[in-house]
């Protein structure tokens, strides 16, 4: 329910979303929902939105490379990375140069990922390497990756047997 000011009328969707963007940054879909979530009327949050956008307070660009950066850092893959970005209105060639541009090394980020979860001690067995399989592809990891991190896991418990 959006404050009231000691005037009694609803705050303009200006000031609303200049609120949510002083917290974080917002893609204008997600912002345009919440103002809509707020019973704002969708002129006055147009409006709204593109005066921000003048004067570069909201920035669907800045946005989506601060969100690939977060959530990389995060350790999410770009399966994950890619399907967010889809829910903010994210063209796919603009997503394809922004995974591109971020330079991961996602492999080495599913690796780091399961040590963070598993530590360095290798799959007991079949289906404990199935189960850090399913860790990765739910944390957004191409099938392909998986299954050179996991079974890299395993090669490396294996030379430091050695």
């Amino acid at each position: 329910m959006p404050r009231k000011p000691a005037s009694g009328k609803p705050p303009a969707a200006y000031d609303v979303a200049l609120r949510l963007l002083a917290r974080r940054e917002h893609s204008a879909q997600e912002l345009k929902r919440k103002l809509a979530a707020r019973g704002l009327e969708g002129g006055e949050s147009r409006e709204a939105i593109d005066r921000l956008q003048d004067q570069r307070y909201q920035d669907d660009e800045r946005f989506a490379a601060m969100l690939v950066r977060n959530r990389a850092a995060q350790g999410y893959g770009p399966q994950r990375i890619r399907a967010e970005l889809k829910t903010h209105a994210v063209t796919d060639a603009r997503i394809r140069q922004l995974l591109e541009e971020a330079e991961v090394d996602w492999e080495e980020s599913a690796l780091d990922q399961l040590r963070r979860r598993y530590g360095r001690k290798a799959p007991a067995d079949h289906a404990e390497r199935a189960r850090r399989a399913q860790f990765l592809l739910r944390r957004g990891f191409a099938a392909a990756t998986v299954r050179r991190a996991t079974h890299a896991e395993v090669d490396d418990a294996a030379d430091e047997i050695d």
